[in-house]
């Protein structure tokens, strides 16, 4: 890994690098604790090099391109006075790491939990996740994914306006803490994944033009201007990032990284950047000698980004399946069809599961094109599928959750949609007890025309969703504070039963034989009509088989059971009075077992699921 930035080499001694391969001087400008200024070295490949004695463990300093304006470091560790403020020298070595003996489990072992750092606790801190690991874990939860962490502007934001992309920001605690959280997820038996940003940088704090040529004019992204993956100069900004990748794994530890809208990162160069990031990740996996994952938010609905590099692809180990989400919901939210207008049949649904695209070449009337290819046969480990996350929520006018739109018995099914699938799962923090905060979208810009602009640009952008109202205002305390979760309710009512309902179908996924299967060809869907469906999971040499039977519908369903099995157990059943509501509430069951032929009525928006006992018969 090619070190940049500030290196402490222990001693007082401390290395200084930074790429301007336009520029002819370059000078460290240290601020505290003391004050001087320090011309540097020209190195190849356009960098500066500087490394000088007597420098303080947190030291504070700015770069000085020509001598002239003082900016922060572009390879920054430590923001501590944030985005305009100096830079400061963090000693990596000195952290106490106690998971020398840890690995990450397989990614198809993981159950995913999507988390913002701020609003996950009322400290919002690194530190005040720590003491809720053990009742994540008791849920099953073996793998946290954080929202971004690195520095953006003031004190809310999502992450996504970060603008220094090494540092971690000061007031979720900064380096310390955050590698004091991964020590502590690892000893809990919980993986850590970060959510990073390598396709475009936040406007306010973003100096990086200063140094060189980061940036293209050739391509734009909605959210700023494109990263030169391609061009002139090029070599060293896919370095600058691939770099960042790889520090994320070796400095902090963590387990996964997954990449942010990886489409909107554009090279037409020879060999593809994510390409190289995913070799070059694979070698420092074996150097190191414990799993790290690779996976992607991808527009293309394309296989590629899943395949070996040899085979043409981009080496990720699992993208986001963003279709599986939208024809989901809309079968359980029809005000939701509003929103996603290319969805709204069941063999969307069925196609989900047995393929994972369902835009796989069809015209899409949102595009106005033909979209996506095939994906069928695609091995299920290498999709990770979820009901919601920040921005099926936070893309909200007023930032519901799913256990706002949708009713209970509706939730349980979405859940159980997601857990038995062939998939690896996600959650979004707070899911698994139908937490009601809203999570909406916020910043804390200092610049009063960019909060303008912020406040207008979200203003239309759900004007051209079709939304009458606009959100709330981004920039407010206010709007940030509403995010924050109800912790508590996870121990009362509806919510402890809904916890318990995630708990009971992830302790499921990780002990039934038939859920360790994510081959596509043992996986069946039959559809009942366009109310429910039948999804039927096998184990590898189809010895034992499941029936998911979903009724979405608040109307019973005919079903027959078939016979793949002499005989059929049940294992679930949604309705039982544990799992319901209120326990005033009767429902009437499907019998605890049932021969092949037997017919039985579906409960309305029901789920159940039964094994088979006898030796199977062949189809």
């Amino acid at each position: 890994m090619k070190r940049i930035g500030a290196t402490y080499l222990g001693n007082g001694r401390c290395t200084f690098s930074v790429w301007a391969p336009e520029k002819k001087k370059m000078f460290l400008q240290l601020v505290a604790p003391e004050n001087r200024k320090i011309a540097m070295q020209p190195a190849p490949e356009g960098y500066f090099t500087l490394t000088e004695d007597n420098i303080s463990r947190r030291a504070r300093y700015f770069f000085m391109p020509e001598g002239e304006e003082k900016y922060p470091d572009p390879a920054s560790y430590f923001q501590p006075e944030g985005v305009h403020g100096p830079s400061e020298v963090v000693d990596h070595s000195a952290f106490p790491w106690q998971d020398q003996t840890w690995k990450s489990p397989p990614l198809k072992e993981l159950i995913l939990y999507e988390l913002h750092v701020g609003t996950f606790t009322p400290e919002g801190t690194f530190e005040a996740i720590i003491p809720r690991l053990k009742e994540l874990t008791d849920t099953g939860i073996n793998a946290l994914e954080l929202m971004p962490v690195n520095q953006f502007p003031g004190s809310r934001n999502w992450g996504y306006d970060g603008v220094y992309p090494y540092s971690v920001h000061e007031s979720y605690g900064g380096p310390e803490k955050l590698k004091e959280l991964v020590n502590a997820c690892h000893a809990h038996g919980i993986a850590v994944f970060l959510d990073v940003v390598y396709n475009h940088l936040g406007p306010e704090g973003n100096y990086f033009e200063k140094f060189g040529p980061y940036f293209t004019d050739k391509y734009t992204t909605p959210w700023g201007k494109a990263f030169n993956f391609d061009g002139e100069w090029s070599d060293e900004v896919r370095e600058y990032f691939i770099n960042n990748a790889l520090y994320w794994f070796e400095t902090y530890h963590l387990d996964g990284l997954r990449l942010d809208a990886i489409h909107m990162a554009f090279d037409l160069g020879a060999v593809h950047i994510w390409e190289v990031l995913s070799s070059r990740v694979k070698t420092l996996e074996e150097k190191l000698g414990r799993p790290l994952h690779l996976t992607a938010e991808c527009d293309f609905n394309s296989p590629k980004v899943i395949k070996h590099p040899e085979a043409g692809g981009f080496g990720f180990d699992a993208q986001w399946l963003d279709d599986f989400n939208h024809a989901l919901y809309v079968m359980l939210d029809e005000k939701g069809r509003e929103r996603y207008y290319d969805y709204g049949q069941l063999e969307q649904v069925a196609k989900a599961y047995t393929d994972g695209f369902v835009h796989s070449g069809e015209y899409v009337k949102f595009r106005k094109r033909r979209h996506g290819v095939s994906s069928a046969g695609v091995p299920g480990e290498k999709f990770i599928v979820f009901n919601q996350n920040h921005d099926q929520v936070g893309n909200r006018v007023k930032g519901e959750r799913l256990s706002l739109l949708v009713d209970f018995e509706r939730l349980k099914i979405a859940a159980a949609a997601i857990l038995l699938a062939p998939y690896v799962p996600m959650l979004f923090m707070g899911e698994e007890y139908a937490e009601e905060a809203p999570f909406f979208y916020f910043v804390s810009h200092s610049d009063k025309k960019l909060i303008e602009a912020v406040r207008q640009g979200r203003q239309k952008e759900f004007a051209a969703f079709g939304f009458n109202e606009g959100p709330p205002d981004a920039q407010a305390p206010e709007t940030f504070n509403r995010c924050k979760l109800n912790w508590e309710k996870r121990k009362t009512g509806k919510h402890n039963v809904m916890l318990h309902w995630h708990q009971h179908l992830i302790s499921l996924r990780k002990t039934h034989p038939v859920l360790h299967n994510f081959c596509k060809n043992d996986v069946r869907v039959n559809l009942l009509g366009q109310a429910g469906f039948e999804l039927h999971r096998q184990a590898v040499g189809g010895q034992k088989h499941l029936l998911c039977l979903f009724n979405l519908t608040e109307e019973v369903i005919s079903y027959t059971f078939p016979a793949w099995s002499e005989k059929w157990q049940k294992i679930v059943d949604s309705k039982e009075g544990k799992w319901l509501e209120t326990k005033d509430l009767v429902a009437k069951l499907l019998p605890d077992a049932a021969k092949a032929g037997t017919n039985v009525q579906l409960p309305l928006l029901s789920v159940t699921v039964y094994e088979s006992l006898e030796s199977t018969k062949g189809e």
